[in-house]
């Protein structure tokens, strides 16, 4: 995983994303998913080109973090949620390119 992107756990979650001073996108996956597989150098891109005062970028495992995958009702993997200001503001399902991802969330961040 890219040193821009930051490993989420249950127990990190709101100091990283809840409190964050910045938008944050989190990507829920687990490592059976294929699709997941696929969204990963495309958030890695993405995790590149934006500065971390901009957004910040985090995956969670949600085999290995299922309390916070229930609390955001994370249903189908990948899901992509947007956090500002400690609330999700947009919701992504599925694999997509960076180009895709960004266009959804450019307008929030």
């Amino acid at each position: 995983m890219s040193d821009n992107i930051v490993h989420l756990t249950d127990d990190n979650f709101e100091t990283e994303v809840i409190k964050s001073s910045v938008p944050v996108l989190v990507d829920f996956w687990a490592i059976w998913c294929g699709p997941c597989k696929l969204i990963t150098p495309e958030l890695e891109k993405l995790a590149a080109e934006k500065s971390s005062d901009v957004l910040k970028i985090g995956k969670m495992n949600v085999d290995e973090n299922r309390d916070t995958a229930i609390k955001y009702g994370i249903s189908s993997i990948p899901t992509l949620l947007l956090f500002k200001g400690g609330d999700v503001v947009k919701k992504l399902v599925g694999a997509m390119g960076k180009d895709r991802i960004l266009s959804e969330i450019e307008k929030l961040i």
